[in-house]
């Protein structure tokens, strides 16, 4: 499934843009792209669980219904997670758009055993656990030019967010190899597999591997 951050198609939340790339019964995903310098939002909460992917770096404010008040800072492609909230406000605070990848997690949380051929364990330099929790792993992964990946294993669905462009040659196992060619932030939804990944491009390979569980 090829998705592209683009087409934002409606309006939420005091004009902050989003669309719905993804929609199955395990994760809702949205594009979002919050205007600068924007006044709060509506009051709202949020009943599930989220990680929330950041493609630009900035401060976001949220105004809670107890009177809390916290300034979430982020970088650019930077992972964290979001538990299900009470009321609140939020306000870009800068004076640029913040775009952002949302994950609501539909799922409830599943026994989880990495396999053996786990690409954590396969390739543990290119391959780094930011989060893990009984619902998601989230693991960020970066390919140097040209390398090869060996044989591993994706045992569990997974939103994948590239955050570079790139190009990749993936070869499942007993199969025949293709090739991927993903856009800087775009987001796809892959299966479970097999398969040995290779980087074609002159530049370094980097996305976000949002594991389901």
């Amino acid at each position: 499934m090829r998705i592209v951050l683009s087409a934002l198609t409606f309006t939420l939340l005091a004009s902050a843009q989003r669309s719905v790339p993804i929609d199955n019964e395990q994760v809702k995903v949205l594009s979002v792209v919050d205007p600068a310098s924007r006044p709060p939002g509506r009051m709202h909460d949020h009943k599930m669980n989220r990680v929330m992917i950041y493609l630009d770096g900035g401060t976001q404010r949220l105004a809670y219904q107890d009177g809390k008040v916290e300034d979430l800072k982020f970088r650019a492609g930077q992972a964290l997670w979001s538990p299900a909230s009470g009321m609140h406000t939020s306000q870009n605070m800068d004076a640029k758009p913040h775009r952002l990848v949302e994950l609501e997690l539909k799922g409830q949380p599943k026994p989880f055993k990495a396999p053996a051929l786990d690409p954590v364990k396969v390739h543990p330099s290119g391959y780094k656990v930011e989060i893990d929790n009984p619902q998601v792993r989230v693991i960020r992964v970066k390919m140097n030019p040209k390398q090869k990946i060996p044989l591993h294993e994706h045992a569990l669905n997974r939103v994948v967010v590239y955050l570079k462009p790139q190009k990749i040659k993936v070869t499942p196992d007993g199969g025949a190899a293709t090739e991927i060619s993903p856009a800087e932030n775009e987001v796809r939804f892959s299966t479970p597999g097999r398969h040995t990944e290779e980087n074609l491009g002159d530049g370094p390979v980097e996305l976000l591997m949002i594991e389901l569980k």
